[in-house]
């Protein structure tokens, strides 16, 4: 299964909330310049897209989501910034084992989207993701280990 992770686009610093923060022009550039890098890698579609219901992460999938089809998108409240790596890799684990998925793409935050590509990853440590950074992961669900095999940045 190929596990995708990618941290929104740059977002603005003031808001009411830290939830309710907005992507700026620049944040939705690099996130469409991402997304078509990521098809020029060969990726055009996704089994699931779990998105963060914070506004900056539903701002990118809607700026990059017509660039790939997806068979399935969910808000998942799991993913903010404050979510906890493992508990989402259990999640995706039980996805993955349940519905056999080729490919998810989860659209996420820091600090999480580099928790997460440790977890995938035996013996890495979190990687930095700028905004709009997407990694690649060829996850084999018996070993519970993946392989990066590429990392895209703006």
């Amino acid at each position: 299964m190929n596990v995708f992770i990618m941290r929104h686009g740059e977002a603005g610093s003031f808001a009411i909330s830290d939830a309710e923060r907005t992507l700026t022009q620049r944040g939705e550039q690099q996130s469409l310049e991402v997304a078509k890098a990521v098809v020029g890698q060969g990726v055009s579609h996704f089994d699931l897209v779990l998105v963060s219901p914070y506004i900056r992460a539903q701002q990118t999938w809607d700026v990059i989501k017509e660039q790939f089809s997806a068979t399935k998108v969910e808000e998942c409240a799991d993913i903010t910034p404050y979510g906890q790596s493992d508990d989402v890799y259990q999640y995706v684990c039980a996805i993955a084992d349940t519905q056999q998925p080729k490919s998810i793409l989860l659209v996420s935050h820091l600090p999480l989207v580099g928790y997460l590509t440790a977890e995938f990853v035996n013996d890495m440590s979190a990687p930095m993701f700028p905004t709009s950074g997407f990694a690649a992961i060829d996850f084999d669900l018996e070993s519970s280990n993946g392989e990066l095999m590429w990392h895209i940045a703006p």
